[in-house]
């Protein structure tokens, strides 16, 4: 079977890219592989993120298969998000760009002050 190629404008692959390049899906997978959460949880935990954003962005992971929405009847009603089966395989490579990401974060910062004083050429 030949791989999908992702630099091709209609690669399917590319959905996939598209999402765990979004930092509003990257911060909710690691939320939720964390615990499960309401909605209002997930708003106020995740910094910055609107209503409309959070909840655009947990219909897309829920489309993908990735995020678990589950109603309960309660007055008024619950709704919990939780990840599923597949959502918790990609959050842990996510983890693992988080911690790459704070483990270097110093050496990210420091490039970006000598770019920003002019220079940019890089080791």
């Amino acid at each position: 079977m030949q791989r999908p190629d992702p630099f091709n404008a209609q690669c399917p692959t590319r959905q996939v890219l598209d999402r765990i390049g979004d930092k509003w899906a990257v911060l909710i997978l690691i939320m939720l592989d964390r615990e499960t959460l309401r909605f209002n949880a997930l708003r106020r935990r995740i910094e910055n993120i609107s209503q409309k954003m959070l909840s655009q962005t947990l219909k897309s992971l829920e489309r993908d298969g990735l995020v678990r929405r589950e109603v309960f009847a309660t007055v008024p009603v619950t709704v919990e998000y939780s990840l599923t089966e597949l959502g918790r395989t990609l959050a842990k490579t996510v983890e693992a760009l988080t911690l790459w990401a704070e483990s270097h974060i110093e050496a990210v910062q420091e490039a970006q002050r000598r770019y920003d004083r002019g220079g940019h050429e890089m080791n």
